[in-house]
């Protein structure tokens, strides 16, 4: 995993656990990577993975089952989708709309793209 400069580290990693998670590769109710293991595949602090779970774990994504590990909640996904849509309306999509106005893109050619990237990728 690539991490980015401009947010957080363990943010990116609950991320990365939040978008496995949706895209089924983590079952709900199924247990998720330790916080060594996942530490030693992203090669980071387990520190950083700890805090992440915390955050995750605050939003009620994950629940720790003492002594057996990390679980995704039976709620996780609902819980990600809220988070990830009212983070993207508030912090991402002010920028796209300033981008897309000061380049002079048109919405249909917004449309026309976003379903090309949809019929490429999904």
């Amino acid at each position: 995993m690539e991490f980015r400069d401009n947010e957080a580290i363990y943010l990116q990693i609950a991320g990365y656990v939040s978008e496995n998670i949706m895209l089924g590769k983590w079952a709900i109710g199924e247990k998720v990577p330790s916080v060594r293991e996942l530490a030693v595949e992203l090669q980071v602090n387990p520190n950083t993975v700890v805090r992440a779970y915390e955050f995750l774990q605050q939003r009620n994504v994950i629940a720790n089952k003492r002594g057996i590990g990390f679980f995704a909640t039976n709620n996780s996904m609902e819980n990600i989708e809220n988070y990830r849509k009212e983070r993207f309306l508030k912090q991402e999509l002010p920028e796209f709309f300033r981008n897309i106005y000061i380049l002079n893109i048109s919405l249909e050619e917004i449309g026309k793209r976003y379903q090309d990237f949809k019929s490429e990728n999904y």
